[in-house]
């Protein structure tokens, strides 16, 4: 623990620690679990309406979790992890075991599982526990739920890890876990101005939670700094926690240009800024440019891959309670993916596979890939979650990528900067990502 982390402990509302300051904390005794929960328990009350960011949240379960932690901690003989007392917040397509399931749709409006997802169960295994379920768009689809910007009520979180991104940005949980089948995880951190990560593909249990797309679908972790995605990480991955020391030497660094034209002159700057940064500090800077014969259709290759696999895995949904569906997932996932015959789904992972075994390659040279988060700001309104084209493909990809806050669009709104590692080093993604981090700290 270093001197900075235990003054933020020592001096800051307990609302605002970071997650890694929490447990060291409490694991010194300077923080009760129960004096943390009671801070974030006072945050989200203040903010509920301003906010919307919790579907489910049972304060005095909450309390009695922080009370069983402390009375952990008093007893010298009990286990404890390294998230020992520090709740997590949980999107509400994951099971949590007691608490309700709704997914954001009005076929399920009682159901409660009988077994912790395993995400919930490795929190758990590590000391903490969860705080209460976060607002998700219907099935993680297009169907937005209530939750707004914590930064400017008028403006989307983005989709559809909204809830989860906006309660971890607005002080109301340090840590939130959400999924990403397009770009549900990292373009709504960068709208919401915080850390998002989505890990290499297959590296986190996706059992316990509701399925979208076998293919795509990848957990994500929300929070305020790479330390504490790290931290939440190896919990979730079941390995011992190091923090990762900042990346040093001479790193090869590619801006991909990509869906480019897309991008607000903001989001192309910040990306243009980082580099400069880590240029100034010994990088090389350079291009990943996409061969067009592989990968010009990559788009719908993605939807194809994703809509297939929705209309098959919510058969049940489909057949049972087709009223309840929306409009938008009904007809922009389900029918679409009937109509998506098994030889064009099969030529779409075959095409994938390809990518995959290309882009391998492409990064055996280059350290880390630049591009933006999102196309800008945080849109106006609250019907549509902004553009997934600057997530979907490193999705399709398998690749690990972070979105890091990178200053402020002309609106006054976050801007994100979206850094892509090799698959399965997501450590090494860790280290440049910390060693970024520190670069935009001393702007």
């Amino acid at each position: 623990m270093n001197i900075r982390q235990t003054a933020e402990a020592v001096t800051t509302e307990p609302c605002e620690l970071s997650a890694v300051a929490a447990a060291a904390a409490i694991a010194r005794g300077e923080l009760t679990s129960v004096a943390l929960v009671t801070s974030l328990l006072n945050r989200i009350a203040e903010r509920r309406e301003a906010v919307q960011a919790w579907v489910y949240l049972d304060p005095e379960k909450a309390l009695a979790e922080a009370r069983a932690a402390d009375a952990r901690t008093a007893d010298v003989l009990a286990p404890s992890g390294p998230l020992h007392g520090v709740p997590v917040g949980l999107k509400d397509i994951i099971n949590v075991a007691g608490m309700p399931t709704r997914f954001n749709s009005p076929i399920y409006p009682d159901y409660i599982p009988f077994a912790n997802s395993a995400c919930a169960a490795m929190i758990r295994k590590a000391g903490g526990f969860i705080l209460g379920k976060t607002v998700t768009t219907e099935f993680a689809n297009r169907h937005p739920g209530p939750t707004m910007n914590p930064h400017d009520p008028a403006r989307t979180p983005g989709g559809s890890s909204q809830g989860s991104a906006a309660a971890v940005a607005d002080r109301q949980v340090p840590l939130a876990i959400g999924t990403q089948t397009s770009g549900s995880i990292i373009r709504p951190a960068a709208f919401c101005g915080i850390v998002g990560y989505k890990p290499s593909f297959g590296e986190i249990s996706r059992v316990g939670v509701k399925p979208h797309s076998g293919t795509l679908d990848t957990l994500g972790l929300c929070a305020r700094s790479v330390g504490d995605v790290e931290l939440l990480r190896a919990v979730l991955v079941g390995i011992p926690y190091e923090p990762v020391a900042p990346a040093t030497g001479r790193l090869r660094v590619a801006i991909c240009r990509d869906h480019w034209d897309a991008a607000e002159p903001a989001a192309r700057a910040s990306v243009e800024s980082v580099a400069r940064l880590m240029e100034a500090s010994g990088a090389e800077i350079g291009e990943l440019v996409l061969p067009p014969a592989l990968f010009q259709g990559w788009q719908e290759d993605h939807r194809r891959i994703a809509n297939f696999e929705a209309a098959r895995g919510f058969g049940h949904e489909k057949r049972l309670h087709r009223d309840k569906l929306s409009r938008e997932f009904y007809e922009g996932r389900v029918l679409d993916g009937e109509m998506c015959s098994v030889d064009d789904y099969i030529a779409a992972q075959r095409r994938s596979e390809a990518m995959r075994v290309w882009i391998e390659g492409a990064l055996e040279d280059i350290d880390v890939v630049l591009t933006p988060a999102a196309a800008g700001e945080a849109p106006l309104g609250l019907a549509r979650t902004g553009d997934a084209g600057f997530n979907s493909l490193w999705t399709l990809l398998y690749t690990p990528s972070l979105t890091l806050p990178c200053g402020r669009g002309p609106a006054g709104m976050p801007l994100g900067v979206q850094l892509i590692g090799r698959r399965f080093e997501d450590e090494r993604l860790f280290a440049i990502a910390s060693a970024v981090e520190q670069m935009l700290a001393r702007v």
